[in-house]
């Protein structure tokens, strides 16, 4: 069956909080997401096959800069383009409301993740010491969007 890709809604939290525990080593509380679906400025996806939440991409954006805060897929289901189309519809929904970058942040041990960013023509900016809880730093990439 085929993905679909769509605005995350409540009921998709409890899937979309699974696949952030397996995902990560230090994953978002369930309110973290339930508050992120509350907020103003906000784009929130999930990618669904037969009725089941396998990726979600959560963003934010003020101004004209867009930030994405969290992408996952499903362990399962990862290397079939899902991220890939998260980041597709999160870019067009960017182009679409006039931002100007957008930006985000990975592991600096994460070179899979940097490559996959990479080939989406963002590029590293610079280097946040200490970022995550375990003491990794992150490397913070961009892309601009009025080229």
């Amino acid at each position: 069956m085929e993905v679909v890709i769509r605005r995350a809604s409540a009921e998709d939290i409890p899937a979309v909080h699974a696949i952030e525990v397996r995902a990560f080593p230090t994953p978002w509380r369930r309110e973290f997401f339930e508050g992120e679906l509350q907020a103003a400025g906000r784009f929130n996806l999930v990618a669904v096959r037969d009725a089941t939440v396998v990726g979600y991409l959560f963003a934010m954006y003020i101004l004209d800069e867009m930030h994405i805060n969290k992408i996952a897929v499903a362990e399962e289901e990862r290397r079939r383009g899902i991220a890939a189309r998260l980041m597709d519809e999160c870019l067009r929904f960017a182009r679409r409301t006039g931002m100007a970058t957008i930006s985000l942040e990975v592991r600096r041990s994460n070179s899979g993740a940097q490559e996959f960013y990479r080939r989406l023509d963002f590029k590293p900016v610079y280097m946040r010491p200490r970022y995550y809880p375990d003491g990794e730093a992150a490397v913070v990439m961009a892309r601009d969007l009025m080229r």
